[in-house]
């Protein structure tokens, strides 16, 4: 879009109105070469110019006023985070067009969930806030969906925030060691070289979290225990925060013995995507099973994480969905 470009002459099934956009750097609001602008104007069939601290739309009525709340709704987010992502535009933009308001607002949380230096973690979609606040106030969360949603990554993030606020001490995270059909006993190296593989996703997270060095000496002090999901059998875990990751993996007999894990004033989290079971019978998934079995249970919450709550790259929720889309013609939905 042209700043310098003459205001077009609005026809009588349009209007304009010009929007406030100070406060802000532009050039994080219109994205990388402007690139922004463009996407809102065929989103929302109207067209932008930019003039100073304003911005002129024009467009069919209801449109202008969408704008005007997705706009008000990117400047919050803006001086929420710093900056504006086109992941977040474009769910911002989906958000406003379901609700005639955005999302930024509705994103506070009441835990604070800090990064390495001054980052902080929020969510950035609303599935992950209510997944979070699930975790705040049950002591067993279940979340279900696909990848790219932060499931990994939150659970792992509210582990640290609640070791750093002493209401745990010890933080465990487990996954099954099944990965499509490989088994640990072909692996080279001894046990800790087999099973590094399959849990590096959480070691990614906590690095993110906490520096290298304190994570060494938090392991080296059984503060953080990274295990095999086999290895937490006959266990009881007191004032923990545990979490079982890519769940899909387990059986209905490990789900169990997982969750009868749990001891006084501890938290567990599991995490999985039904989608991708490396199991040879995947109705036996614990995680599959585990919603009929518990669901009703005070306590327990099961929160479901869908495309929307992709936070990669945007052709992540696009695979997502081509994926589903492809399943559904199979089984005939």
């Amino acid at each position: 879009m042209d700043q310098n470009q003459q205001t077009p002459a609005a026809s009588t099934d349009e209007t304009s109105r010009a929007f406030s956009i100070a406060g802000v750097d532009p050039r994080i609001l219109s994205g990388p070469n402007e690139a922004f602008y463009p996407l809102i104007e065929t989103q929302f069939n109207v067209r932008l110019t930019a003039r100073g601290d304003e911005l002129l739309v024009f467009g069919p009525k209801q449109n202008v006023g969408r704008v005007g709340a997705l706009f008000a709704d990117l400047i919050e987010h803006i001086k929420r985070t710093g900056e504006l992502s086109e992941r977040y535009l474009f769910y911002a933009m989906t958000i406003v067009n379901e609700d005639g308001r955005g999302p930024s607002e509705k994103l506070e949380v009441s835990t604070s969930l800090a990064g390495i230096g001054t980052r902080q973690i929020k969510p950035k979609t609303l599935g992950q806030k209510a997944y979070l606040e699930a975790i705040e106030n049950f002591d067993i969360t279940v979340a279900i969906g696909p990848a790219g949603t932060g499931k990994t990554y939150l659970a792992v993030a509210m582990a640290v925030a609640e070791l750093k606020h002493k209401l745990v001490n010890r933080l465990i995270f487990a996954r099954p060691a099944v990965e499509a059909g490989e088994s640990l006993g072909f692996l080279p190296g001894d046990i800790r070289a087999k099973v590094d593989p399959y849990l590096r996703p959480i070691y990614d997270a906590l690095h993110d979290m906490v520096t290298a060095e304190r994570i060494r000496n938090l392991i080296e002090d059984r503060v953080i225990e990274i295990v095999p999901l086999a290895f937490m059998r006959g266990r009881t875990l007191n004032r923990a925060f545990i979490i079982l990751d890519e769940a899909q993996n387990a059986t209905g007999a490990q789900m169990k013995m997982f969750l009868t894990r749990l001891g006084n004033n501890s938290k567990a989290v599991v995490t999985g995507d039904v989608t991708q079971i490396d199991l040879e019978d995947k109705s036996q998934s614990g995680l599959v099973l585990a919603p009929g079995i518990l669901q009703g249970i005070p306590g327990i919450s099961f929160i479901e994480l869908t495309e929307r709550d992709v936070v990669r790259h945007k052709l992540v929720a696009r695979i997502i969905r081509a994926y589903e889309n492809w399943e559904n013609k199979k089984t005939g939905k």
